[in-house]
């Protein structure tokens, strides 16, 4: 299913609490071998912080579903 090029995700930096809109080429989703270990990343377009925050479950779905790009992570035996 194609993502309209107009979708939007509202973000927040913890640094300068600036809020704002991102595009979903400027979100990336990293999922991780268990389920504590989801997260997304960003820059904040205000100060250039560099942005980490936990996903959940509902998150991951919005994201991907929203066209972000997605890292999935393997733990290593």
């Amino acid at each position: 299913m194609p993502v309209p090029a107009a979708v939007r995700f509202r973000a927040s930096c913890p640094d300068c609490r600036g809020r704002f809109e991102l595009a979903a080429g400027a979100l990336r989703l990293a999922i991780g071998a268990g389920s504590r270990t989801a997260f997304y990343s960003f820059t904040c377009p205000e100060c250039a912080a560099p942005v980490r925050k936990p996903a959940g479950e509902r998150i991951i779905e919005l994201l991907t579903g929203g066209g972000v790009r997605t890292l999935r992570l393997h733990a290593t035996p």
